[in-house]
């Protein structure tokens, strides 16, 4: 088996390389949270483990024990990595205590002549570190990433090896011979070596899963309103119509804010475009989730209420008109009205091109009946052609 050294040094210079390679081609691409931690818990690694080439110097006293903390301080920002994709990463002192108290503890364990100084607490801290990614990695959304799970998986790999290290270091010690044969240092180094290769690949590759969807969703997104533009709501409200597969109702609505130019023409164009921002901000916080908003065109802008009727539907644009005018005081702009057509599908029921035709038709059939209004395609006669 190769030695301690050379297998830390060969650590050193792959945890070197990942980091270079890692912050110039995915850090610099995507500048997203889980990369900057991750090379920094490169960093880390590189460091702790270069430190620990000094043992059996006279440096080991100081250098054992900021080894421990550098090490228990990368698998803090694994942890720290692993929890920005789900939410905000840890505060500075989340990650601070656990390193602090590994190495107030390592410089109180004889460092200048114990290899193993604050042993079995740097063992129990880094198992706690890796369980906590593995924990935020597992509460990921099941479609977040086709990574999610392996990286869960070695993290929770490096904490079972963590948590058996510290059990065995605590029951026969770190000299014992089943102890470094299954737990020693060269064994620890190899596995931390190969699991280092394979989540620096498997954050990689999260980092080009997460540009593509950043790309897609920019390509669907209304650069003004925030909401799906016309194609992307296209695209989202017929793969919500194929997963219902014709089950239960649903309801499309069109909405268009009424004499919308004489706000342009008053205001100017700056104030009209602060009332689409304003009225989408008002669909997005009255429609429920799972509820589809786009911005069909100019002031016009289309929902899909999927397991809705259009009694619910009527409630909902009444909610919104309420809410529009609310925001209207606050503001000091005179807000348009706005008109509604809806057309509800019942089960087996028409294709979206054909309810968006007749929630068009409802809806200029608002405008007719004098605005500000709500028309159902099932309250107005139909001429043949219509």
């Amino acid at each position: 088996m190769l030695e301690t050294t050379t297998l830390r040094v060969a650590f050193g210079v792959i945890a070197l390389t990942l980091f270079i390679l890692f912050y110039s081609v995915t850090f610099r691409r995507t500048r997203a949270a889980y990369s900057g931690w991750w090379c920094i818990a490169l960093v880390l690694f590189l460091v702790g483990a270069s430190l620990y080439l000094l043992d059996g110097s006279t440096h080991q006293v100081w250098a054992n024990p900021l080894g421990n903390a550098m090490l228990v301080a990368g698998a803090g920002s694994v942890w720290a990595a692993a929890r920005s994709l789900r939410t905000a990463s840890p505060s500075f002192w989340q990650l601070l205590f656990a390193p602090a108290v590994i190495a107030i503890i390592s410089a109180l364990d004889s460092p200048a002549t114990n290899n193993w100084s604050g042993g079995a607490v740097f063992l129990a801290m880094m198992c706690l570190m890796f369980t906590l990614a593995s924990f935020e990695l597992i509460r990921l959304p099941p479609g977040f990433s086709d990574v999610r799970l392996p990286l869960a998986a070695a993290s929770g790999l490096l904490s079972v090896f963590y948590f058996g290290r510290c059990i065995a270091f605590v029951a026969v010690g770190p000299k014992d011979p089943a102890f470094l044969a299954f737990f020693g240092s060269e064994v620890t180094t190899l596995i931390n070596m190969v699991l280092l290769i394979a989540v620096s690949f498997s954050m990689a590759a999260l980092s080009t899963e997460q540009v593509t969807k950043d790309l897609s969703a920019r390509a669907n997104q209304d650069g003004l309103t925030g909401l799906l533009n016309r194609q992307g709501f296209h695209d989202r409200a017929t793969d919500e119509l194929c997963r219902r597969n014709g089950a239960g109702t649903s309801v499309l609505i069109l909405a268009d804010l009424d004499h919308f130019k004489a706000v342009n023409d008053t205001y100017g164009h700056a104030a009209g475009d602060w009332v689409l921002q304003s009225f989408a901000a008002v669909c997005r916080t009255t429609v429920r989730p799972g509820d589809l908003v786009g911005r069909y065109g100019g002031e016009e802008f289309v929902f899909l209420l999927s397991g809705a009727g259009a009694d619910q539907a009527q409630d909902i644009t009444a909610e919104i008109s309420r809410r529009l005018k609310a925001r209207q005081a606050q503001d000091g702009i005179t807000y348009p009205t706005v008109s509604y057509g809806v057309a509800e599908v019942r089960a087996g029921g028409q294709d979206l091109a054909k309810m968006i035709a007749l929630a068009d038709a409802a809806m200029y059939q608002a405008k007719a009946n004098g605005r500000d209004t709500v028309a159902r395609a099932s309250d107005w006669p139909r001429t043949p052609t219509q």
